[in-house]
């Protein structure tokens, strides 16, 4: 069995939160579809490791990062889950026709080759279904420029949504199988070490 792991980003502001929900429901789908796939070498990846990050909980860190240039250690700690991840569900909640500030700012202070060819499932939660086209219109294009690989399903909850409604089942049901496949697709994710000596003592002796 090849372990994998996926990093659930939630910009929810309140507890419980929407969009919390939105990406436990996210994160199950992706989990119970990972059960049918093997990924490029024929191997079982079904143990899949799941992580989530509540950005509510490093806002202070962010705006620190922000301000210093340095991350605190639990914010450092995220940053680091993110960039070793083999997928990524982010999910935010829509303010004035956008994703969050907050969610934005996680992502302005990731490495900029952190999700470089990374498999990212996008959601967003509103209270109406006018501010769907959000993930199209803003998050789709901050990930093509990060140069991540949106899947092409992106999954979004209004408010009427949570009354067991099936058509959004089926969005996450779809999704969640999108993201399964692309993570067997690939082998596993290999972070350098960027205080690895890859260069031998005689050849930096010989300039």
């Amino acid at each position: 069995m090849s372990q994998r792991s996926l990093v659930v980003i939630t910009a929810g502001l309140s507890q419980p939160s929407s969009t919390r929900l939105l990406a436990d429901r996210l994160a199950a789908a992706v989990t119970a579809s990972a059960l049918a796939e093997v990924d490029v070498r024929g191997v079982d990846v079904r143990g899949v490791d799941v992580r989530v990050v509540e950005l509510r909980d490093l806002a202070h860190d962010i705006m620190n990062h922000m301000l210093t240039g340095f991350p605190p250690a639990a914010l450092k700690e995220a940053l680091d889950a993110v960039e070793a991840a083999d997928a990524l569900i982010a999910v935010t909640p829509v303010f004035t026709a956008s994703c969050s500030g907050l969610f934005k700012s996680f992502f302005d202070v990731l490495d900029k080759d952190a999700l470089v060819g990374k498999p990212v499932l996008l959601a967003a939660t509103a209270g109406t279904a006018r501010h769907s086209l959000v993930l199209e219109h803003a998050l789709r294009p901050m990930f093509a420029y990060l140069r991540a690989v949106t899947m092409p399903t992106a999954v979004f909850a209004a408010s009427e949504d949570w009354g067991g409604s099936s058509a959004l089942q089926d969005r996450i049901s779809r999704g969640a199988e999108e993201l399964s496949r692309e993570i067997a697709r690939r082998g596993p994710v290999q972070v350098g070490d960027p205080f690895a000596l890859n260069t031998s003592f005689e050849d930096l002796l010989a300039g």
